[in-house]
């Protein structure tokens, strides 16, 4: 069984030891972490966290733009580590998370591609 250290930066770098297999928010509660979920699929922002330091695997995440994964933000219902990491979590790490799309609009490649989507060729 392999396992990472998680340290959670901004509550104290409370460290904790988790199983790579297992979905992040998963370990994280059972060791009496208290986070936020939602859908527990991927689907929403509810259990999103900052990933500050290493990688993780969270491709079954549907709820993130590619804008919030440059910014380093992971779905931790659906997240596993493939590495140690480092997370801020709660609202507090949410800075970039949300944005008014009607004042900041998101550009063409901070979106999401469709799997249906043909390739622009032009005119």
């Amino acid at each position: 069984m392999t396992t990472y250290r998680v340290t959670i930066a901004n509550r104290e770098n409370a460290t904790f030891e988790v199983e790579a297999r297992r979905p992040l928010l998963e370990s994280l509660r059972a060791q009496g972490v208290d986070l936020p979920y939602g859908c527990k699929y991927g689907g929403c922002i509810t259990c999103a966290a900052k990933l500050t330091a290493g990688t993780v695997n969270q491709r079954r995440q549907v709820a993130l733009n590619n804008r919030q994964i440059n910014a380093g933000y992971v779905i931790l219902c659906v997240a596993r580590p493939m590495s140690d990491i480092t997370l801020e979590i709660g609202v507090d790490s949410h800075g970039e998370l949300y944005r008014n799309p009607f004042l900041d609009p998101l550009e063409p490649h901070e979106l999401k591609a469709s799997p249906h989507q043909e390739p622009d060729d032009g005119p």
